[in-house]
């Protein structure tokens, strides 16, 4: 397993090929260790292979550094988490572009029952900091063990995480260089506390810089491990609006807190609600009931045990079984954490039961048994 891990992340750093392309070159080669092995061979087994890729795939100091980082991580107690390690973040497991591993450092679960990220401009307002605190603080008595995903940047950032500690809710900073730093430097102690209630996640080994570039590589992680995205305050622009866009593209809930239509911080999130690319939420209580969490605060509800529908497959049984322990209903990616199915599949698997008179679908991608 190390060995694949150093061959992973070494066909990471190579240059020459975007991941979406590595990720083909390990499904079709099976390995990224069969991709390094076979290096003189790619022209034939996968057509179109780059020139430089090739080349860098030659350099033994790609190897060498991957051992160094592990060896890094060894000594720091952080986790190297490849794509199909079994705490990977499994909703992030399901995107096109996810990293081949994740370095993380914390105790809280990525792949807990419920993740959300809350997500705003650098320059949060009074406004936009007390939305932050009465939200996740309103969130303790409805979903309490909800895991609060952000960037650890200033602003929005920084104040979900410090509302997330302050209400005992796990938090993950997801950042934008190597975990052989903190950036902000500001932000270390709140960094610190969060080793013991959350978590530091990463795709960039040790010494990567935090580099404009990588903020928006690290949104797609913020946006793809998460249920929902939450915007608070932005402007006009900003990378907020890039995470609520990516969570778009993933088939991931989007929320935004309105402002006051002549607010410069506030257009962002009205003009994502007046294109529907987000749903307004005021509260806590609205985003609970948009997404069909709202037994998650209380103790399940006695069912009536039913069999099981004799004309299903084994993974639509498998759903039905889910949702009859929660006849309120559950969302689509919890749906896919529970079951380990893919979300395309798992889509195509709704619908089917849909089809079929079985469940009926809600707002916010809730799916409820019938009857």
């Amino acid at each position: 397993m190390e060995e694949e891990l150093i061959y992973t992340l070494a066909l990471t750093a190579a240059p020459g090929l975007g991941l979406i392309g590595k990720h083909r070159l390990i499904d079709n080669l099976g390995s990224a260790a069969e991709v390094f092995r076979k290096r003189k061979e790619l022209l034939r087994l996968a057509p179109g292979t780059p020139p430089k890729l090739l080349a860098a795939l030659d350099d033994a100091s790609l190897l060498r550094r991957a051992e160094e980082e592990i060896e890094f991580a060894e000594k720091n107690r952080i986790r190297c988490l490849s794509l199909h390690h079994e705490d990977y973040p499994s909703r992030l497991r399901d995107c096109d572009d996810a990293p081949l591993v994740l370095f993380y450092r914390g105790n809280a679960d990525l792949n807990a029952l419920r993740v959300i990220n809350m997500v705003g401009t650098r320059h949060a307002t009074v406004y936009g900091q007390d939305i932050c605190l009465r939200f996740l603080t309103d969130l303790t008595e409805l979903c309490p063990d909800t895991l609060i995903v952000s960037g650890l940047a200033y602003g929005i950032d920084i104040h979900a995480h410090r509302a997330a500690l302050q209400n005992h809710f796990n938090t993950i900073g997801v950042l934008a260089h190597g975990l052989d730093r903190i950036y902000p430097a500001q932000h270390r102690k709140t960094a610190i506390e969060m080793l013991e209630q959350g978590g530091l996640l990463t795709e960039f080994m040790s010494g990567t810089n935090p580099d404009r570039q990588n903020f928006v590589k690290r949104n797609r992680i913020v946006a793809g491990m998460s249920d929902a995205t939450i915007v608070v305050e932005s402007a006009a622009k900003g990378g907020a609006l890039i995470t609520a866009e990516l969570a778009e593209s993933y088939h991931r809930d989007c929320f935004a807190f309105p402002g006051r239509v002549n607010d410069e911080l506030s257009i962002g999130c009205n003009n994502l609600i007046k294109t529907n690319r987000a749903a307004l939420i005021s509260s806590a209580e609205d985003f609970v009931n948009a997404m069909g969490w709202g037994d998650a605060g209380r103790k399940p509800k006695a069912t009536v045990q039913r069999e099981l529908f004799p004309e299903l497959n084994e993974d639509e049984q498998r759903i039905v079984g889910l949702l009859r322990k929660r006849p309120d209903g559950l969302q689509i990616n919890t749906l896919v954490v529970e079951t380990d199915v893919p979300v395309n599949r798992m889509s195509a698997l709704l619908f089917e039961l849909e089809m079929k008179g079985v469940v009926r679908a809600l707002a916010g991608g809730v799916f409820r048994l019938i009857g």
